[in-house]
C-alpha cells in the first residue's frame, strides 16, 4: 500500500467516525465535536494529497495552506457553535438538540 492510500484511509475513517457521530449525538456539543471530526478528516486527506506531490502535482506549500484555511474554518464555526450553545443553555437549561425544534418568536 502506497503512503497516500494509508493517509487518504485514515481520513475516510476520521470523516466516517464524524458522520456516525453527527448522526448519533443529541447535544449541541457533540455535534460540533463530529463536525471537527470531519474537518480534521479533510484537512489529513489535502495534507496527505499534497505531500505524495509526485501523484497529485501539488506543492507543499498548496497543501499546507489549504489545511491552514481548514482549521480556520474549524475555528470560526467551533466559535459560533459554542456561542449558539450558550445561548440554548441559557433560553432552556438544556443543550439537547430536541430543546431546539421548540423556538418560536416569543
Amino acid at each position: 500500500m502506497s503512503p497516500l492510500t494509508l493517509f487518504l484511509l485514515a481520513s475516510l475513517i476520521l470523516l466516517a467516525l464524524g458522520l456516525i457521530g453527527l448522526i448519533t449525538r443529541r447535544t449541541i456539543v457533540g455535534l460540533l465535536i463530529s463536525v471537527e471530526l470531519m474537518l480534521n478528516g479533510a484537512g489529513l486527506s489535502i495534507v496527505a494529497a499534497a505531500k505524495t506531490s509526485s501523484i497529485t502535482g501539488l506543492l507543499d506549500i498548496h497543501g499546507q495552506l489549504a489545511a491552514l484555511f481548514v482549521m480556520g474554518l474549524a475555528a470560526a464555526e467551533a466559535t459560533l457553535v459554542l456561542a449558539m450553545a450558550l445561548v440554548v443553555q441559557r433560553r432552556f437549561g438544556q443543550t439537547t438538540t430536541d430543546s431546539l425544534t421548540t423556538i418560536k418568536g416569543s
